[in-house]
């Protein structure tokens, strides 16, 4: 195998290894200028937390709470960026006094989150606030769209994107379970 070739083939693995929805989504982030992902680990978003990880020109930033990352979403506006938070359906409830921030402050926001307690769900301690996310975020001013299909990933984000960042909305991008899968724990 020529040197040429064998380059080629490590480039095709390296595109098909990267390959899949949660790629594409960290794509459309980065083209619409995203520079800050803040995130509470979750397996959820570990596409997502990783590219961002390893991309230098990005700030990819652990919270320990939920909550931070709204702070850090209004900050980041004020500082002329742009940050998504990725967090799972369960630390909804810890940003929910911290989201009048946004709304008094009429900040841009968007978030993703990974949901539980949502379809296919064995974790009974989950279930309320998987019930509870979207009532919950729109009476915080937050509009919530959710994605059960990979091919509605893109356009819907996009979507939240324009709504967020053009329209002047708090947006919530429900990954459900239909998407990610339910977990076994």
């Amino acid at each position: 195998m020529s040197a040429a070739v064998h380059a080629e083939s490590r480039v095709k693995a390296k595109e098909a290894a990267r390959a899949g929805w949660q790629y594409e989504l960290y794509d459309l982030l980065r083209r619409n200028n995203f520079t800050q992902f803040a995130y509470v680990p979750d397996a959820g978003h570990t596409v997502l937390i990783n590219e961002s990880l390893a991309d230098a020109e990005v700030e990819s930033i652990a919270l320990t709470t939920e909550e931070e990352g709204v702070a850090m979403m209004a900050g980041a506006e004020l500082g002329g960026a742009r940050g998504v938070l990725l967090m799972q359906s369960s630390g909804a409830g810890n940003c929910v006094n911290l989201l009048s921030l946004i709304a008094g402050g009429r900040f841009p926001f968007l978030t993703l989150l990974s949901m539980r307690g949502d379809f296919g769900e064995g974790n009974p301690w989950q279930m309320p606030m998987g019930r509870a996310v979207e009532p919950v975020l729109e009476a915080m001013s937050v509009r919530c769209l959710r994605v059960d299909r990979p091919e509605d990933v893109v356009p819907v984000v996009s979507a939240a994107i324009t709504m967020a960042f053009q329209g002047g909305e708090a947006v919530a991008v429900l990954l459900t379970q239909k998407l990610i899968g339910a977990k076994a724990f």
